[in-house]
């Protein structure tokens, strides 16, 4: 018998399909709108009758891999459910929901990918274990997802039974001077929507500095391999001929922060003296605004988990107190 406060939380995401039938309403509407738009991309290139000779070639198998990848992912959210039936309500919600939900009760939370659906999700979960599933590993490489449908079922009997192996993953924190905060799985990137270069005042280990930049990314353990290891391969590309910049990595669990400026401009009113670095734990940057409009604050690369940081705001990140708890076999 479960217990009253006993939960799984499964998280589900829409297919690409989906999100097309969403738009148009129906499979034959949106065959015929993802056509026009192949079209459309070949005709701005000024070749008609190339465009017409890919489409005829193409969009019928484009459509139906999008079909196919639909399908293999309903199939998975059945076997999944038919598979988490162990005594425990199971509770199914769209990552839409994600940030209005409550997982105060959920016991775990198993996540049916792909990757950066896992670390939206250790964001809101709070101290609940994470299983990654991986639904479709013939197209996800799955780095976030150790689980199949074929073991998931003892992964989750696993964290029941408080046998889990919990692997603690170092979260990123973002407070303003109003009270809004957002946690980062990968990184946060402090910048603003468009190419226009980003104008604030950044404190960092007892130096402050005004600065105008392509913005700033302040990335965690997970994220170090990613867009931060990006910054630093163009920045081992241009000093290629004085000495060779390795990417800095950090193991996932490591309580501290690394952070970059994107192609900081020297002008007489901005500087470039502060360009990267680390956040221990309990250190902490600071970075004001200065940028009048579209100044903005997002992670893991998502632009809907966003936080507008035009002139005036006052962001401190540092390392979040709370850890992920991602299940591993």
């Amino acid at each position: 018998m479960y217990e009253r406060s006993e939960r799984i939380t499964v998280v589900t995401r829409p297919t690409r399909l989906a999100g097309l039938l969403q738009r148009w309403g129906t499979k034959g509407q949106a065959k015929f709108r993802f056509k026009a738009n192949k079209m459309a991309v070949q005709a701005r290139a000024g070749n008609l009758e190339q465009a017409a000779k890919l489409q005829k070639q193409t969009d019928d198998v484009d459509f139906d891999l999008l079909e196919d990848e639909d399908q293999v992912y309903r199939d998975a959210v059945g076997r999944l459910m038919r598979d988490l039936d162990l005594g425990v309500p199971v509770q199914v919600i769209d990552r839409a929901f994600m940030p209005n939900y409550d997982f105060s009760m959920s016991t775990a939370v198993v996540v049916l990918g792909q990757d950066g659906l896992v670390a939206n999700a250790a964001k809101y979960v709070g101290d609940a274990p994470l299983v990654g599933v991986n639904p479709d590993p013939a197209r996800f490489d799955g780095v976030l997802l150790p689980f199949r449908l074929t073991n998931a079922r003892g992964a989750v009997h696993a964290v029941l039974s408080g046998k889990g192996r919990i692997r603690p993953v170092t979260l990123a924190e973002v407070k303003l001077q109003d009270g809004q905060q957002m946690l980062a799985f990968n990184d946060f990137f402090v910048g603003v929507r468009s190419h226009v270069s980003a104008r604030y005042r950044l404190t960092v280990n007892g130096r402050t500095e005004s600065q105008s930049s392509s913005g700033v990314l302040i990335s965690t353990g997970a994220g170090s391999t990613g867009w931060m290891s990006s910054v630093y391969n163009m920045a081992a590309g241009i000093a290629a001929q004085r000495e060779r910049i390795e990417p800095p990595r950090l193991n996932w669990d490591e309580p501290r922060l690394l952070w970059a400026v994107r192609e900081p401009f020297i002008s007489r009113t901005s500087q470039a003296g502060l360009v990267c670095g680390t956040l221990e734990r309990g250190a902490a940057m600071e970075i004001e605004s200065m940028t009048p409009e579209n100044g903005v604050i997002f992670s893991d690369g998502i632009e809907a988990d966003v936080l507008e940081f035009n002139a005036g705001t006052i962001a401190t990140i540092g390392v979040a107190a709370r850890k992920a708890r991602l299940v591993v076999p």
